[in-house]
């Protein structure tokens, strides 16, 4: 089984502004007409959404990751499965803290054109090998689940290591459907 994405292209690879590391918020309501003509329903934006939170690395840092992951899903309003978005991220920030030379992993979520993305930013450059253990072996596993609920998956080089990176799609019909009032 190939469980090995291609190599994630370079156009989300942004350096870590301040600007970005601010709260997940809702995107700014459309406003209703007063007597609306054509009742359509709003489509979904296709413009990347992006959040960067650096974490220490640490025991806590999957934890803190997860909330973050749990977080911006909830303010975003993204149609995935959030279990498995935050299980996923779980496994990406623990083999970066076991990896990870330097104090700092830089967590980046991303949503747009259909997917919703997490990348996870480490110094090391030990590239990620999926192995596929015995059952009663404790560590070894967590790439092949990446590769097995995801999207898609990869890794690539950042001026500082390396990043991998795991996709989710949106849910299917999350636009014919969507009748909840906020």
């Amino acid at each position: 089984m190939d469980t090995m994405a291609p190599i994630r292209p370079t156009e989300l690879q942004e350096s870590t502004s301040p600007a970005d590391l601010q709260e997940p918020t809702r995107p700014a309501k459309p406003r209703q007409q007063a007597c609306p003509t054509g009742l359509q329903k709003p489509i979904r934006p296709t413009a990347l959404q992006k959040r960067c939170v650096p974490l220490t690395a640490g025991p806590t840092a999957p934890g803190i990751a997860r909330g973050q992951v749990r977080a911006t899903i909830a303010a975003w309003d993204i149609p995935v499965d959030t279990s498995v978005a935050i299980l996923l991220t779980s496994e990406l920030v623990t083999n970066a803290v076991m990896h990870e030379a330097g104090e700092t992993i830089n967590l980046v979520i991303t949503c747009g054109y259909g997917q919703l993305g997490v990348d996870v930013h480490d110094t090391s450059c030990e590239l990620p090998v999926p192995v596929d253990g015995p059952p009663d072996a404790e560590t070894g596993r967590g790439l092949v689940l990446v590769a097995s609920l995801s999207s898609s998956w990869g890794y690539y080089s950042t001026p500082t290591g390396k990043a991998v990176y795991f996709t989710l799609a949106l849910a299917d019909g999350s636009d014919e459907d969507d009748t909840r009032e906020e």
